[in-house]
């Protein structure tokens, strides 16, 4: 067993981090993951229960929410100014909790990573060429691809084992020579894998071999369950690839503040930076004021301990949902090792994919993301988010084994 916290963020005796059981009635909140899911999915926000879009229903650390108390308390909101102590706590997460030493002038901050995903396929491609992305993933790649005019190459994992692994033997023969660019996601979403060093190493080869520029979206690097293997940065698993590697990192996932829309786009070699300075300028793109506040307070020892607990009760979220799953004939949960999203797959009832989604949404009441949105090998499973109260996730359960409970 692994850890992923420094000894700083030792929990104190008789000290409670946080109460991840609290019901928070998000309801009317302007908040995408419940008043969005009966537009969205049929499903009624009063009865349902919502475990689509990936974020949690938890109140990030109390030293995030003092933070933005003491701005409302101060009551002026004007241009921001230098963002020393934002820069200097991503510095200091990122060596503390990855052992990756980071530079000032390396960071750039963006409206969250998938903009800057966007800004990266802006700068590093023209209309009509190849992106490549490993499929099934985070949907929003392919969005964004799209959007920009260039072309979603599709490299589909392989499953064995249970497992996503990467598929060298197939993945040559399918590039045409178009591509610039490989979008990858570490840990996977949304299969929830936790690449290995070696694998990095594989995929840095890849990257030159083919002439492309890697971008790295870590987003998901600090929710890694307490039995798997450590998340390893790719930029220390590659440190030869700097001249093509963008690692995208963000807090926002890790303390849910995703409404706060601030990330970093982290490159230590001086020719990419530019380019990508250059796009952040003709775009306007600058921090605001209340995100680097939240980044800075949030990446603190107080908010490694409320991390630590955070992911303690996500695995025990896990465990549970696991569980329940297994008892349902043909269905199978693929083994979460990173993430908060459960991947599973429903071809073992040899239902079509939209009789699976319609038991979850009007027989179990759930909103859960439908797995074909994330690409080839996704039709069959669904997606379903843990970062929940344990009441939400028993009741879940419940619902799911009725729903199917013709299979037993």
């Amino acid at each position: 067993m692994t850890t992923n916290s420094p000894s700083s963020s030792a929990k104190p005796a008789g000290k409670t981090v946080a109460n991840f059981d609290e019901a928070i009635d998000r309801v009317g909140t302007i908040c995408s993951k419940w008043d969005d899911m009966e537009a969205i999915y049929g499903v009624d926000p009063q009865d349902g229960i919502s475990m689509w879009v990936a974020d949690m229903d938890f109140r990030p650390p109390q030293a995030v929410q003092k933070a933005v108390e003491a701005m409302a308390a101060h009551g002026v909101y004007g241009y921001p100014g230098e963002h020393t102590a934002y820069l200097d706590a991503i510095r200091w997460w990122m060596d503390n909790r990855h052992g990756w030493t980071v530079e000032r002038d390396w960071i750039m901050s963006v409206h969250g990573l998938v903009n800057g995903t966007a800004i990266c396929v802006d700068a590093f491609t023209n209309p009509g060429d190849g992106v490549i992305i490993m499929t099934p993933v985070y949907h929003a790649f392919a969005r964004v691809i799209r959007a920009a005019g260039r072309e979603v190459v599709e490299l589909p994992l392989a499953e064995r084992g249970g497992l996503y692994h990467l598929d060298w033997l197939n993945w040559q023969e399918l590039l045409d020579g178009n591509e610039k660019m490989l979008v990858l996601c570490s840990p996977h979403n949304p299969g929830g894998r936790v690449w290995s060093a070696r694998e990095l190493r594989e995929i840095a080869d890849f990257c030159k071999k083919n002439d492309l520029i890697l971008v790295s979206d870590e987003i998901h690097h600090d929710l890694v369950m307490p039995e798997s293997e450590r998340h390893v940065v790719t930029a220390k698993a590659a440190p030869d690839l700097a001249d093509r590697l963008v690692t995208l990192t963000s807090a926002t996932k890790t303390f849910n503040i995703a409404g706060a829309h601030i990330g970093n786009m982290i490159v230590s070699d001086p020719a990419l930076r530019a380019k990508l300075a250059a796009k952040l300028a003709a775009g306007g793109i600058s921090p605001g004021l209340f995100g680097p506040n939240m980044v800075a307070a949030a990446y603190s020892p107080e908010g490694a301990q409320w991390v630590d607990a955070l992911v303690e009760y996500l695995d025990g979220n896990r465990r549970i949902f696991d569980e329940g799953i297994s008892a349902i004939k043909g269905l199978r949960s693929m083994p979460l090792q990173a993430t908060y999203l459960a991947w599973v797959d429903f071809s073992g009832t040899g239902m079509e994919p939209a009789e699976i989604a319609a038991r979850i949404a009007k027989d179990a009441g759930i909103a859960a993301n439908h797995g074909g949105t994330f690409g080839q090998g996704g039709a069959h499973f669904m997606r379903f988010n843990l970062a929940t109260t344990r009441a939400n996730v028993v009741e879940a359960v419940k619902r799911l084994q009725a729903a199917f409970s013709d299979l037993q």
